[in-house]
């Protein structure tokens, strides 16, 4: 059978037969004409619709399927109850235990200075010497006087011893026996006045002997030999500071004051024992070797700062401390029994401003748990509630992970000073309810509250 000429089908000619046929453009109607033009379109918009259609099937085209993605992997740290050692870390100043200001009792020159500056010094060390002369003159004219007041007191008694025999034969009347008695008084007064005026000298004659009222650091000389001094003078020649022991004074807010004892109130924290141990912790970021003990908190707040002080006492063999250096005092407040220490670098806040926390649960998805923390706890929150025993937090790789998300979690350590990721383990597990109670049975971890 002849296949029909394709412009015979005019405008009813079919394209796709066109497409298909070896050579279709030599069947075509002659160049130029009305018949070559419509089928030369329904050509094109035919190659149109096939191509539409090719990028529409599903099947045409299609590469290899694209994997899951791999899950994440995420550290996590495994919260379990403990004791907490709540510490209070407070700025603070350290001042001498003792501190005097040493200044002459007499006036004179001073004819030597008698200690190396900057020296330790006991009480009772001498310190300068003023020129003794005057003083000493003075001293040995009131032993004088005293030696001849005490010298007319036997006199005196024996002539009342006299008149006492002579008023009873009537040989004298009782006014020389008054006169008599009177006498002798006054001679014993003499005497005591003497020896006032003696005690006095020898007082101030032992002034111009300065020496060091207290043990301690003696500071430089502020005067030198020859200088003229008088007494009381509101110049210090020297100042002496203890520094074994050294006081430290610190300020606290009274918000956490009160904040501490409705926890104390409420269970919360227990008070251990009666004596409140106090640490240091120096400038450069060290601590202090030696323990202190409290010594005293002010019983007032003060009105302009919303503060009020604290005082502990601390050793200090090695003159390690001195006055004037800034330090921060970690003072123990109590023990917060079964509590929850969670890394700060796990807990973030949601859009209403809560702490919250990523949290792997036993299928290794995440969840989101909103916290209730009462506390900076070192590089840590101490938690009240959202989180129990066993819970593993995420510490790092926060970024990769979505509540619901399946992740890899793998155990690491926060190191308790930086707060940075320390080590990192194998890759966790859920945990089971033995490994939970047997880890639950650690000691008190000591913290410090900010």
């Amino acid at each position: 059978m002849d296949t029909i000429p394709y412009y015979k089908y005019e405008a009813g000619v079919n394209p796709l037969f066109l497409y298909t046929s070896p050579n279709p453009l030599s069947r075509l109607p002659a160049h130029g004409s009305p018949h070559r033009l419509a089928v030369g379109g329904k050509l094109c918009a035919s190659l149109v619709i096939a191509w539409m259609l090719a990028a529409c099937d599903p099947q045409s085209g299609a590469g290899p399927a694209t994997p899951p993605p791999a899950r994440a992997q995420v550290g996590v740290v495994t919260v379990r109850p403990q004791s907490v050692a709540i510490t209070a870390e407070m700025p603070g100043r350290t001042t001498a235990s003792l501190v005097a200001e040493v200044r002459p009792q007499v006036s004179g020159i001073i004819k030597s200075r008698l200690f190396e500056e900057g020296s330790e010094v006991k009480a009772g060390n001498p310190l300068y010497q003023i020129d003794p002369a005057s003083y000493q003159a003075t001293y040995d004219s009131s032993t004088a006087s005293l030696q001849k007041a005490e010298a007319g007191v036997p006199s005196a008694q024996a002539k009342v011893e006299r008149y006492q025999g002579l008023i009873k034969q009537n040989a004298i009347s009782k006014q020389d026996l008054d006169d008599a008695v009177a006498s002798l008084a006054q001679a014993r007064a003499d005497v005591a006045s003497a020896k006032a005026a003696v005690e006095t000298a020898r007082i101030n004659l032992d002034y111009t002997r300065i020496t060091a009222p207290i043990g301690g650091r003696v500071d430089k000389s502020t005067l030198t030999p020859g200088a003229l001094v008088t007494a009381s003078q509101d110049t210090a020649l020297t100042t002496i500071r203890t520094l074994d022991p050294i006081n430290v004074d610190v300020t606290q807010s009274s918000t956490n004051l009160l904040n501490l004892r409705q926890a104390i109130a409420a269970g919360r924290i227990k008070i251990s024992g009666d004596t409140v141990k106090v640490r240091l912790r120096l400038d450069n970021g060290e601590t202090y070797p030696h323990p202190g003990t409290l010594e005293f908190t002010s019983a007032y707040v003060d009105q302009t700062t919303g503060t009020y002080g604290v005082r502990a006492r601390f050793p200090n063999p090695d003159r390690l401390l001195l006055p004037g250096m800034y330090v921060r005092a970690l003072i123990e407040e109590g023990v917060a029994p079964d509590s929850f220490l969670v890394p700060q670098r796990g807990v973030t806040r949601n859009t209403k401003g809560e702490p919250v926390a990523l949290v792997v649960n036993a299928d290794n998805k995440v969840e989101q748990r909103v916290l209730t923390v009462s506390r900076s706890v070192g590089n840590s929150w101490l938690v009240d509630t959202g989180i129990k025993d066993g819970d593993r937090v995420i510490v790092e790789g926060s970024q990769f992970a979505r509540p619901g998300q399946d992740v890899t979690p793998v155990d690491v350590v926060v190191d308790d000073t930086t707060g940075e990721v320390r080590d990192r383990g194998q890759q966790g597990t859920a945990p089971t309810p033995s490994a939970s109670h047997a880890a639950a049975s650690a000691g008190t971890s000591t913290a410090t509250s900010n």
